[in-house]
């Protein structure tokens, strides 16, 4: 069970933070931590366990976006990448276009109306057989080196949706139904397919990533002209989330951007994947800014109901993107951040983290 798991090892994941960066509790100055989106038992641990920390010291909380994240870390390592940007965010669980035009405000350009392109990959690698250990996507892309990526003859998803929203489940769909066809055999592992057997999956990798990018480059291409007509000032394009780490996706979109007179940001491969360093750094961006909670009681009681925020927008959707194919489980249950942080008020208190310190670390 996933919350069990997390809660197996927090303790000691937090520990080894603390140990390899050389500092202690008394050290810091506020605590951030990941409050949605996300599944609620594994929210609840590692907010049960920033609480307790925050407590103990009297250390004030940053409740930090997981996507927001993934958008903001690309700050921390490229220095002239400056509000206004447009960030696409691709995961395993989410495909998100968005025009970010503050700390905080962020206008939604697109989203996923059913599967994201991380789940498509990992499901395509499981079905071909491929290894795991290390994600279906790079092993994907490294049987996609081998393969030809124009034999089998994939449709583009939405061709005409003229919006930015992402949609991969038919493609999966397309893919089950070729390796059907090819009669592969989807409970061989490939190390033990046959040499025909092995190019016919290579075929089909290419195919399916060929056709899963090029989705992304449409999507990416209109999210642009959008964007510049917002925000005729916008620079960059930031391509973040554990899909970024793909070498094929950043050759594509690099290819887009610099079409359309932009240039690509993405974070090193370790910050592309789900990380504590996102987390952080967007808690001192907000921290910066007076966004934070007061330090938690330290005698909190077991029975405390958290603020989890398990479908929680980033920001508001933009008037075009909306999508009447929008999947039901993406209803909302919270306010979106933005509105939320154009309501409050921030608190003020002096930041004394060891920014210069943190960029250290990170690189």
């Amino acid at each position: 069970m996933a919350e069990e798991a997390h809660s197996q090892v927090i303790d000691q994941v937090v520990q080894r933070a603390l140990d390899e960066a050389n500092l202690t509790e008394k050290h810091l100055s506020a605590v951030a931590v990941t409050i949605g989106p996300g599944l609620s038992l594994c929210l609840r641990v590692g907010v049960r366990k920033a609480r307790q920390i925050a407590g103990s010291f009297n250390l004030p909380i940053v409740g930090v976006h997981h996507m927001e994240a993934h958008a903001l870390v690309a700050r921390l390592v490229e220095m002239e990448l400056q509000f206004p940007f447009l960030a696409l965010l691709i995961s395993g669980g989410h495909n998100l276009l968005v025009l970010a035009r503050d700390l905080g405000h962020y206008v939604q350009l697109g989203t996923t109306i059913d599967d994201a392109i991380g789940e498509a990959y990992d499901k395509t690698a499981r079905w071909l057989g491929l290894s795991m250990r290390r994600g279906g996507g790079s092993a994907l892309e490294e049987l996609a080196r081998e393969g030809n990526a124009q034999s089998v003859k994939f449709s583009v998803p939405m061709k005409q949706h003229k919006d930015c929203n992402f949609s991969y489940a038919g493609l999966k769909t397309q893919v089950r139904l070729a390796i059907e066809s090819k009669k592969i055999d989807t409970e061989t592992p490939i190390f033990s397919a046959s040499s025909q057997d092995r190019s016919l999956r290579a075929d089909i990798a290419a195919s399916f990533q060929r056709v899963a990018v090029l989705h992304l480059e449409e999507r990416c291409e209109r999210a642009i002209d959008w964007a510049l007509k917002i925000e005729p000032s916008i620079k960059f394009l930031v391509v973040s989330g554990g899909v970024a780490s793909n070498q094929y996706v950043r050759t594509r979109l690099g290819e887009v951007v610099k079409k359309n007179g932009l240039q690509l940001v993405c974070p090193p491969p370790k910050l592309c994947t789900d990380n504590g360093v996102m987390v952080a750094w967007t808690g001192i961006e907000h921290f910066r800014k007076g966004r934070f909670d007061l330090p938690p009681p330290a005698d909190e009681p077991e029975d405390f109901v958290f603020d989890l925020r398990p479908r929680w927008p980033l920001g508001e959707e933009h008037t075009e993107g909306r999508s009447g194919a929008r999947s039901l489980r993406t209803a909302r249950i919270h306010p979106s951040l933005t509105s939320i942080i154009q309501s409050s008020t921030p608190q003020s208190l002096p930041f004394n983290n060891d920014v210069e310190n943190m960029k250290h670390h990170a690189g």
